[in-house]
C-alpha cells in the first residue's frame, strides 16, 4: 500500500495533472465521435471546470476519503434518478434533433446507463484508497450533475435543427444512423416548456453542488 507522501508527492501530482489531462483529451474525442459537438461541449468542459477544482481542493492530500465516497455516491444515485426519466423521454433522440447529431437512445444506454457506472464503482474505490485521480473524476461527476444539468432547462428554448416547425416527432437518419422518436421540445412550437430529463434535474444538482460546496469548504483541512 502507498503511503500519502507517496502517493501526493510533487512529482506524483504531475503525473496525475498529467493522466487527467490526456483522460479529458481522450473522453472529449470518444464523446465528439459517438454523440456530437452539443453534448461534448457540456461534458467537456465540466471535466476541465472539475479539473482546476481538484488542483484548487484535493489534488495534494484526500479530503475525508469516507464522506467524499459517501457525497460521490449520492450524487451517482441522484444521477441514475435522472437519467431515468431521460431514459423514458428520449433524451438522446430529442438531443439528435436539437442539434442535428446522432444520438440514439441506446448509444446513451450504452454510454451513460452501461459504461460509465463501471467507472463510478472504481472511482468509489479509489476514492477510499485515496488515489488522488479518483479525487478528479469524482470531481467531475460533482461539476456534471452539480452544475451542468441546469442546461435542461435552457434547451426547451432552443429552437432545433430539425423541422423546428414541426410538432410531431419525426425519424430520419443522422451521419448513416436512423433515429426514430425525435420529439419536437421547442416552447415556441409545442407552447409546452419541457425537455427530457428537466423534472429530474435538480436531485443530482442538490448533492452534486453540496459536495462542490463541502469540498471547498473543507480545502485547508486536505
Amino acid at each position: 500500500m502507498f503511503t500519502d507522501d507517496a502517493l501526493y508527492s510533487p512529482r506524483a501530482q504531475i503525473v496525475n495533472q498529467a493522466v487527467a489531462l490526456g483522460l479529458i483529451v481522450l473522453f472529449v474525442v470518444m464523446l465528439k465521435i459517438n454523440v456530437g459537438v452539443p453534448p461534448t461541449i457540456i461534458v467537456g468542459a465540466s471535466a476541465i471546470v472539475g479539473f482546476f477544482c481538484w488542483r484548487a481542493t484535493n489534488l495534494r492530500r484526500p479530503i475525508a476519503p469516507v464522506k467524499t465516497v459517501i457525497v460521490f455516491l449520492l450524487t451517482v444515485a441522484a444521477l441514475h434518478v435522472h437519467m431515468l426519466e431521460e431514459h423514458t423521454c428520449l433524451f438522446g433522440p430529442s438531443m439528435s434533433r436539437l442539434f442535428n447529431i446522432a444520438f440514439p437512445d441506446d448509444r446513451f444506454m450504452q454510454i451513460f446507463v452501461f459504461a460509465l457506472p463501471t467507472l463510478y464503482y472504481l472511482t468509489a474505490i479509489g476514492l477510499l484508497l485515496r488515489i488522488p485521480l479518483a479525487a478528479f473524476v469524482a470531481w467531475f461527476i460533482f461539476i456534471g450533475p452539480g452544475i451542468a444539468e441546469f442546461t435542461h432547462f435552457i434547451f426547451p428554448l432552443i429552437s432545433p435543427a430539425l423541422e423546428p416547425g414541426n410538432a410531431s416527432a419525426i425519424t430520419a437518419t443522422i451521419n448513416g444512423v436512423r433515429i426514430e422518436g425525435m420529439e419536437n421540445h421547442f416552447i415556441g412550437t409545442t407552447g409546452r416548456y419541457y425537455f427530457p430529463g428537466m423534472y429530474t434535474a435538480v436531485i443530482p444538482m442538490i448533492p452534486g453542488i453540496y459536495s462542490v460546496w463541502w469540498l471547498f469548504r473543507n480545502r485547508k483541512a486536505a
